[in-house]
C-alpha cells in the first residue's frame, strides 16, 4: 500500500501492542487507537456512522450490528491477488461462528463500479453463506475508501499499475458492541487468523452469554 510513514509507524505499534497484550488470555482484549481524555475520563476511537448496502439490497449500518461484534475486511469480486486467501479466511470465521448470532462478518468492496448488488449476491451464493450472517456492501466509493481509516486500514485507491487495479490491505478487523476495534489479523496468514479465532473468543467471553 502507498501510504504516510506515519501512518504505518502507528499501526505498528497498533498491531504491536495487541500481540502483546492477547498473549495473556485472561485479560481483556485492548482496546486499540490513540485515546483523549475528555472530563478525566479515557476516550476510545469509535467507529463513525456509516450506510451501505448488502447483497440483499438491505441498507447495512451501525444499527445492523446493535449488540453483536464483527469482522470486517475490503475485497473485490474480480480480485486476482490477496483477495481469494483472505476471503477463504473469512469463510473459516464463518463456518467457525455460523451459530453464535453475537458476531456478524462486514466484507466492503473497493469496486463499486462493477461489484453491483446482484454481483454481491451471485458472490455470497458461490459462497453459500447467508446475509444474515455476512453482509457483501457496496455503497458511495468515497465513503467506502474513508471507512478504511476508521478500522486503522489503509485507505484503498485505484492503481491501474496492479494486477485487478486496486490497491487494498487483507486486514481482517475485530469490532465490539461498542464500535471499539479489538484486534486485528492479516487475512492472508491461516496462522494468524487462528490467533484472530482466539481473540474473537474471547471478546465473545467479555459480552457475555451466548444467544
Amino acid at each position: 500500500m502507498k501510504t504516510g510513514i506515519f501512518y504505518w509507524s502507528f499501526l505498528l505499534i497498533v498491531i504491536t501492542t495487541a500481540c502483546q497484550l492477547s498473549t495473556n488470555s485472561n485479560q481483556p482484549l485492548p482496546i486499540l487507537g490513540e485515546t483523549e481524555v475528555v472530563d478525566g475520563k479515557t476516550v476510545y476511537p469509535t467507529i463513525p456512522d456509516f450506510r451501505f448496502v448488502d447483497q440483499d439490497s438491505n441498507v447495512v449500518n451501525n444499527a445492523t450490528f446493535a449488540g453483536k461484534a464483527y469482522v470486517a475486511d475490503f475485497f473485490f469480486i474480480s480480485c486476482p491477488t490477496i483477495c481469494p486467501r483472505v476471503t477463504k479466511q473469512m469463510l473459516r470465521l464463518y463456518q467457525k461462528f455460523k451459530n453464535d448470532d453475537r458476531l456478524v462478518l462486514l466484507s466492503h468492496t473497493v469496486d463499486t463500479k462493477h461489484d453491483t448488488i446482484p454481483r454481491l449476491k451471485e458472490h455470497a451464493n458461490r459462497l453459500e453463506v447467508t446475509t444474515d450472517k455476512w453482509h457483501f456492501v457496496t455503497g458511495n466509493r468515497d465513503s467506502i475508501y474513508n471507512m478504511a481509516n476508521n478500522y486503522f486500514s489503509p485507505r484503498p485507491s485505484e492503481d491501474a499499475s496492479i494486477p485487478g487495479g486496486y490497491n487494498h490491505s487483507g486486514l481482517l478487523i475485530l469490532v465490539d458492541p461498542e464500535r471499539h476495534v479489538r484486534a486485528f489479523a492479516d487475512g492472508t496468514d491461516p496462522k494468524a487468523v487462528d490467533q484472530f479465532m482466539i481473540d474473537i473468543e474471547r471478546l465473545l467471553k467479555e459480552m457475555g452469554t451466548k444467544k
